[in-house]
């Protein structure tokens, strides 16, 4: 028994398919993620070093090297390049296109690991970073401040990134430009040559008294309490200044006797201004896949508690937020569908000049729309500029095979025969022919789809997506079109 025959013949069970594979497409739907674009993962990963105080010429030697060698071990890697320049070394690593880029950034950390060893002591380790269309900031946030400028640092940490970093789907809070604090000790060289003192045993001191350490533990009754002695400084500026460096003549040398102790902020290497005042900007990132506008409605309604927290002289200020773009651009792609699918309806109305005829043929375009939001659920898709484009061009392709379907069927009723034997012999007659031209269109852009490249990740939701709701259509023309045609 063929497709269209069951249908016709099993009338209760191919409508509660469909029933069913409408609610789970509106489920798809209501969980599709929403975004301006596809997530482009790009074959390339990055390994950036830094070491402070380091010229380009012993970065080279000493890290980008030394990393070179241990890199080109990584499997399905296609080209290797490096930058070294002063206290930063940085090396890309391209891969061939439909590289599983989690397995080679295991490939690299482990390369990298094996390298630690190797490289300078005070070197940072290396940090693996790799490229995609998720990293693309989805709100920009500037903070400026008065009194509370020096804190900043701080009072973000506490205040505003740990409760962003909670919301759903957000992927990473960065704040760029914050001030840091930054203790100078500032020695006089000519005291320090007096009491016979170098600045590496300043260092040692310095690093040896501020230290919190462990001193044992005590039973009291049936509990332990671990002991330890608190030694790091709580006030800079006055305990600092009283370290003991040395005894000279019965009389204690203090760090104060032979430096200048400023408890202040390091040198800015980022000048962010905010309408001319000094000011932070803060980056907000999503994962992979998430929904951008939840995200950025989600923090703009926790913003204004967030801002209640906050010093008075505290303000926050948005400069990017990457919803309205995209509600703008999917809105004006959803009134195109929509226009589309009324002008189908005229133009298959004018032409067929019956109210059932029509209602059946156009019923296949929410039906197929609907198929098509299952795939891109099914595929961790998001309903973006692309995926929506591709659904308005294909809106007048899915009539084609329900209208060839349906005019047969109603030839056949007008000869004479029943209504039930005519939708399946009627449906016989021409379904290897649908098929045919179906997949003659669905093989057009299949390739698009599976083309490697940048290009191929762009268009992959673009061809899927319109191949799989003609392949949609026509399941519909020779099912549901057949069984409403003599209901």
């Amino acid at each position: 028994m063929k497709i269209y025959e069951t249908a016709v013949r099993k009338p209760i069970s191919t409508i509660l398919i469909f029933v069913g594979v409408i609610v789970f497409g509106l489920f798809s739907l209501n969980n599709l993620a929403v975004d301006q674009y596809p997530d482009i993962e790009i074959p390339q990963i990055a390994v950036i070093t830094s070491y402070a105080g380091a010229n380009a010429a012993d970065i080279e030697t000493n890290i980008t090297r030394v990393l070179e060698d241990n890199l080109n071990t990584v499997e399905n890697l296609k080209k290797m390049t490096s930058k070294s320049s002063d206290n930063f070394s940085m090396i890309t690593l391209e891969f061939e296109y439909g590289s599983d880029l989690t397995e080679a950034a295991n490939d690299i950390r482990d390369a990298v690991s094996r390298t630690q060893s190797l490289l300078p002591d005070d070197v940072d380790y290396p940090t693996i970073f790799k490229f995609s269309s998720s990293m693309i900031p989805v709100m920009m946030l500037a903070v400026t401040a008065d009194e509370s400028y020096s804190a900043l640092n701080k009072i973000l940490d506490d205040k505003l990134v740990n409760d962003l970093n909670r919301i759903n789907g957000v992927g990473s809070v960065s704040v760029m430009g914050v001030p840091e604090r930054e203790v100078q000790v500032n020695v006089d060289p000519a005291k320090l040559d007096a009491y016979k003192l170098t600045v590496e045993q300043l260092g040692q001191i310095i690093a040896a008294e501020n230290v919190n350490i462990p001193s044992g533990t005590i039973d009291i009754g049936n509990n332990t309490f671990n002991i330890k002695a608190d030694g790091e400084f709580s006030d800079a500026s006055t305990q600092l200044g009283k370290v003991v460096l040395s005894n000279r003549n019965g009389r204690k040398v203090l760090l104060n006797d032979v430096a200048e102790i400023r408890d202040t902020l390091e040198k800015a290497t980022m000048d962010e201004r905010v309408n001319g005042q000094l000011g932070v900007r803060v980056i907000i990132q999503k994962q992979s896949g998430a929904n951008t506008v939840d995200i950025v409605h989600e923090v703009q309604r926790r913003l204004p508690a967030i801002a209640a927290s906050l010093p008075g002289d505290v303000d926050i200020e948005l400069i990017y937020e990457g919803s309205q773009e995209i509600t703008d651009a999917i809105g004006s792609l959803s009134e195109t569908i929509m226009y589309a699918f009324i002008f189908v309806v005229l133009v298959v109305m004018i032409f067929l000049g019956r109210w059932r005829a029509t209602f059946i043929i156009c019923l296949t375009i929410p039906v197929s729309l609907i198929c098509s939001f299952i795939y891109l659920y099914a595929v961790g898709s998001t309903l973006n500029i692309i995926s929506l484009s591709s659904l308005s061009i294909a809106i007048g392709m899915v009539v084609d095979d329900a209208i060839v379907v349906l005019e047969n069927i109603t030839t056949h009723i007008e000869r004479g025969s029943q209504p039930k034997e005519a939708a399946i012999y009627a449906t016989n007659e021409v379904w290897l022919s649908v098929i045919a031209t179906t997949l003659v269109v669905v093989a057009v852009f299949l390739p698009l789809g599976l083309t490697g490249g940048i290009a191929g990740q762009i268009f992959k939701d673009f061809c899927l997506t319109i191949a799989f709701l003609i392949l949609g259509s026509l399941a519909i023309a020779l099912t549901l079109v057949p069984l409403l045609c003599y209901m």
